[in-house]
């Protein structure tokens, strides 16, 4: 497994609860925004691992604020890192994948994909183009046996969240938002998205699937 992240102190961790399991990780350090770094990215995974078959792209980042009081800078950094990542990414990595019959593409989009919250502007358009990728990607893919999907968590108990979990009264209202009355938990996305790359999911591709106790039902 490959993990990648601008933190090398977090991938570290994260790879030692990987092998403490017994799974094997590497670690490379990558800005996943920036073209040339995505490149030596693919140069350094493809020296250690022979090929890849299962691409996740999650890196995000939320900026809450009225349209008017964002800066140009801002807002490109949401779309850069929500969007821009995962097509450098899979332009990289997916012409490798091509040939072997199988392959999982996952792009972690959002409920705001679907639906949106005011102060969300530059976020809602980065995911809802995220979602447009993910559609044309696997129609463009699908006679390789690689299979592109998305993942939209509704609220989960995440550092992206962290503004609004540390403030009572905003916590408090939005689980009164959630049908199911909590928080989602990781577990939950991880276990969904195992399924999505095993051989049982073959004929699910160029859809996006909620996980977010029943929010955007409402």
């Amino acid at each position: 497994m490959a993990l990648v992240s601008r933190n090398l102190e977090l991938l570290q961790q994260a790879a030692a609860e990987i092998k403490n399991k017994g799974g094997v990780a590497e670690v490379f350090t990558a800005d996943v925004t920036v073209e040339s770094e995505v490149e030596k990215l693919k140069a350094d995974v493809l020296k250690r691992f022979p090929r890849v078959d299962i691409l996740i792209n999650n890196a995000g980042i939320n900026i809450r604020k009225a349209i008017h009081e964002f800066t140009l800078d801002e807002w490109m950094q949401v779309e850069n890192t929500n969007v821009t990542s995962a097509f450098l990414v899979c332009r990289a990595f997916v012409p490798q994948m091509k040939g072997a019959g199988y392959g999982r593409i996952i792009n972690m989009t959002s409920i705001m994909s679907h639906v949106a919250i005011a102060g969300r502007t530059a976020y809602a358009a980065s995911k809802s183009a995220l979602l447009g990728l993910t559609k044309a990607l696997a129609l463009e893919l699908v006679t390789e046996g690689i299979t592109v999907n998305g993942i939209s968590p509704g609220p989960f108990a995440t550092e992206l969240n962290q503004p609004i979990l540390q403030n009572k009264e905003l916590n408090a209202a939005f689980i009164a938002k959630i049908p199911v009355g909590r928080w989602g938990r990781v577990e939950e996305v991880a276990d969904l998205a195992v399924y999505l790359c095993s051989e049982n999911a073959g004929f699910i591709t160029g859809t996006d699937i909620l996980i977010d106790g029943g929010w955007t039902a409402q």
